[in-house]
């Protein structure tokens, strides 16, 4: 079909309509199969290349699922309260409020205020990091010869640049993120070893406690020993659920977790949104 004429060009682009690729967002999401149970009940339905990103603003109770489809993702992620954005994931005290450094099952996404994020619903992974952050351009321009985001070697950080301004945010709001699917543990002489993944299929389900804005960088983790720059489709899924309630087991599966659903709570039942 030609495209030297402005009609060719508005026709080529209109056959188009209804064509999947193997990394998209899919509108409308209950287009995708639903995990089951979820039937009706997709929000958010798209795979995400390697060396790409996505975001998404989901309400309070949504369950995100995230896939690492063949063994290569590396899901790096940033929260931030959808109207409060100064409000935002804090790596340091999710580690050190709940005394562990390793991302799991039961395990809260905790913000600076002492609330919870998001919660780790179900998790068949288990190789995650809070530790090391994401990639950066300096980094990734060392290693692989470039690191910006139209290369062929994107940097995390140059990613979440991209999705955090299309939420309003900048540079400066980019705090240190956690990573899924690419583990990292601390040896007794405290130096890391890079655990990698557990192959195709792990998934992780986070459950967002408040209304938060997700961002997403699908890029090698920044300790990957591997020379070459792999990064393989990252799926995600996010379905309407209902927030962690008191008769939840995760509300009370650590004294310092229930604090924090208590705060959270109280939180939003004087602004009259719980």
């Amino acid at each position: 079909m030609a495209t030297e004429t402005t009609y060719g060009a508005r026709d080529h682009a209109r056959a188009q309509e209804g064509s999947r690729a193997e990394a998209m967002p899919v509108v409308p999401a209950q287009d995708w199969p639903a995990p089951p149970g979820e039937a009706g009940r997709l929000v958010w339905a798209e795979t995400v290349a390697g060396g790409n990103y996505t975001h998404k603003v989901l309400a309070r109770g949504t369950e995100l699922r995230l896939t690492d489809l063949r063994g290569d993702a590396c899901a790096h992620l940033l929260l931030y309260v959808a109207d409060r954005p100064w409000e935002r994931l804090n790596v340091a005290d999710t580690v050190k409020v709940q005394w562990n450094a390793y991302l799991g099952e039961s395990r809260l996404l905790l913000s600076d205020q002492g609330r919870v994020l998001a919660s780790v619903v179900t998790d068949t992974s288990g190789r995650h990091d809070a530790l090391c952050g994401t990639s950066t351009l300096v980094r990734n321009t060392e290693r692989y010869g470039d690191g910006s985001p139209q290369s062929p070697s994107p940097a995390g950080r140059e990613l979440f640049k991209l999705a955090a301004a299309k939420n309003g945010l900048g540079p400066r709001d980019l705090p240190p993120s956690l990573s899924f699917f690419q583990g990292v543990e601390v040896r007794e002489d405290g130096t890391l070893d890079f655990t990698g993944s557990t192959g195709p299929g792990g998934s992780v389900t986070l459950r967002a406690e408040q209304d938060v804005t997700v961002l997403i960088a699908n890029v090698p983790h920044p300790v990957d020993p591997r020379t070459e720059y792999i990064s393989t489709p990252l799926e995600v899924l996010a379905w309407r659920a209902a927030p962690t309630g008191p008769d939840d087991p995760l509300w009370d599966a650590s004294p310092e977790g229930r604090r924090a659903f208590l705060n959270t709570g109280e939180f939003l039942a004087a602004r009259g949104l719980a």
